[in-house]
């Protein structure tokens, strides 16, 4: 019995040392599959930008409004009920970066809802408003931060009546933007020079005529320095007499590539100054085109109705 118990502990380590270059090997091939996934994962980035710039034309679509690439605003589908009322009909349409698009139609035929839609001032019920490559409507975005980048001007001058002209043009760059008062003031003093009202800075709204406030909302919005600019309707509340100083304005800013959108009923600026016009009427867009092409050649019978009733 003695004899069997000393010959087996060497018998077990010499087995041991026999087997040990073979778990050396199987403890190295353990380790060979997790190695392998880390070096899979290594391109994984650089797979997925090439995935992400292969699917860019997947954004590309053909709308009403004209085929859609990398724009400056790129509108989609959109939709804005009011009960039973259908204001916005599948509205598509895109904005390039200094483009002057007009948006003419009849009273009633949503033009106004569809410019108040691109920043959002009417919440769309369905679709999509993308602006520099940002969807407006996704739940994560802070409307307010691109809102910033959108001036905008409305029929009615909206100025705090308590405040001086330059108080009014000056306190959004200097609360939002964070600009200093100096440096806010010295931009605003730069552009009511340029509308030729910078000896009306101390000045109170009720001091100043239609066409000088409304001037000095359009200095307002450039305060902000946007990246685009959305006109309603910008001279539909003043005298006649005064609308050619305000569209002077405008095109100025035109002729300087900022990029426009304008809802107005001033056929001549159309003609003159945009570089697409689009005819709205029941909530969707029936045609587009040059303005030589919407104006001496309409399409549709309603535009040529509308077209005949505010030329004539």
């Amino acid at each position: 019995m003695s004899t069997k118990k000393k010959k087996s502990k060497p018998a077990a380590e010499k087995a041991a040392e026999e087997k040990k270059p073979e778990l050396e090997k199987a403890e190295t091939a353990a380790k060979k599959p997790a190695e392998k996934p880390l070096k899979e994962k290594q391109p994984e980035p650089e797979k997925k930008e090439i995935l992400e710039e292969l699917l860019k034309p997947e954004e590309t679509i053909e709308a009403e409004g004209g085929e859609m690439s990398e724009s400056l605003i790129m509108v989609r589908n959109l939709e804005k009920h009011y009960g039973d009322l259908h204001a916005l009909d599948g509205v598509s349409m895109n904005i390039e970066k200094g483009e002057v698009v007009v948006i003419i139609g009849p009273s009633g035929s949503g033009k106004s809802t569809f410019l108040r839609s691109l920043n959002l001032l009417e919440m769309p019920t369905s679709g999509e408003i993308i602006f520099e490559g940002v969807n407006m409507l996704d739940k994560h975005v802070d409307i307010n931060v691109h809102r910033q980048k959108m001036g905008m001007v409305f029929q009615h001058f909206n100025l705090f009546p308590h405040m001086t002209i330059m108080k009014n043009v000056t306190i959004a760059p200097m609360k939002l933007l964070k600009k200093s008062r100096e440096e806010a003031e010295e931009k605003a003093h730069e552009l009511l020079r340029r509308v030729g009202l910078d000896d009306r800075a101390q000045s109170y709204p009720s001091q100043l005529s239609g066409g000088q406030k409304q001037r000095i909302a359009i200095v307002r919005a450039l305060c902000m320095e946007p990246d685009v600019m959305l006109f309603d309707e910008p001279t539909s509340a003043l005298d006649p007499e005064m609308v050619g100083e305000v569209l002077d304005v405008m095109k100025s800013l035109a002729k300087e590539g900022m990029t426009m959108a304008v809802v107005t009923h001033e056929m001549g600026f159309a003609k003159e100054v945009a570089d697409r016009v689009v005819f709205m009427a029941d909530g969707k867009i029936l045609e587009t085109g040059s303005p030589e092409e919407i104006f001496s050649n309409p399409k549709t019978e309603k535009a040529k109705q509308f077209l005949a009733s505010v030329l004539s």
